[in-house]
């Protein structure tokens, strides 16, 4: 069992990886405004030069840096100066926000890559399984239920150990835009949250599983 260490007395450095509008970002920025996170975005990195999470980013005063795929020869190159950017910021956590390029995570940041997934995993997961895409699959098999999972990422696609995960009823007659709304509810607390307990010094890793213990234990 490995206990993660507790990050305390200052703010907890993020970098935060983008693909589209931002909207996991802006949500820490509000958290971080109104104290309910205590920590700082020294580093967002976007895979799109132009997407409005760029422009959202630097609008906040945000250092936001463009690196993209296609610029480099394979997924290794590229995954090795991601996180040399994020060494140089010196982050604590790495915050996949929508992100969508595959990256191989290196062995010092085992444990301190995140992800957040729109369903309640196992279900609705894996390769292609994104964004509006897991929507339209939890309308089309009429599911009653769903969600969102905060996991640690490795280097399969939806694959690491959960952190947390929060669920919503879907009302009859819903659609994967109902849903989508829904389940955004739910990401804008669990992701905060997630950090909190990853940070807390209560989060434990065991094989494939986490164990937290509250604060009152």
């Amino acid at each position: 069992m490995k206990i993660l260490p507790a990050i305390d007395g200052r703010p907890v450095r993020l970098g935060v990886l983008i693909s589209g509008g931002g909207t996991t970002l802006l949500n820490f920025l509000d958290c971080i405004n109104n104290g309910s996170l205590t920590a700082e975005i020294p580093l967002v990195i976007s895979s799109q030069a132009d997407c409005k999470g760029v422009t959202r980013a630097r609008s906040a005063g945000l250092n936001c840096q463009p690196v993209i795929r296609r610029d480099f020869s394979s997924t290794r190159e590229f995954s090795d100066d991601v996180f040399g950017r994020l060494r140089s910021e010196e982050v604590d956590l790495v915050i996949l926000a929508g992100y969508l390029c595959l990256l191989r995570i290196p062995d010092d940041f085992c444990n301190r890559v995140l992800n957040i997934h729109p369903s309640l995993i196992p279900a609705f997961c894996g390769k292609g399984m994104y964004g509006q895409h897991v929507h339209e699959g939890v309308i089309a098999r009429g599911a009653k239920i769903s969600g969102c999972t905060v996991h640690f990422a490795d280097n399969e696609y939806d694959h690491g150990p959960i952190v947390l995960q929060r669920d919503v009823d879907i009302p009859d007659g819903s659609t994967a835009d109902d849903v989508a709304n829904l389940v955004f509810e739910q990401e804008k607390i669990a992701y905060p949250e997630a950090i909190r307990r990853v940070t807390s010094g209560r989060l434990a890793i065991d094989g494939g599983r986490t164990i937290y213990r509250s604060a009152a234990e």
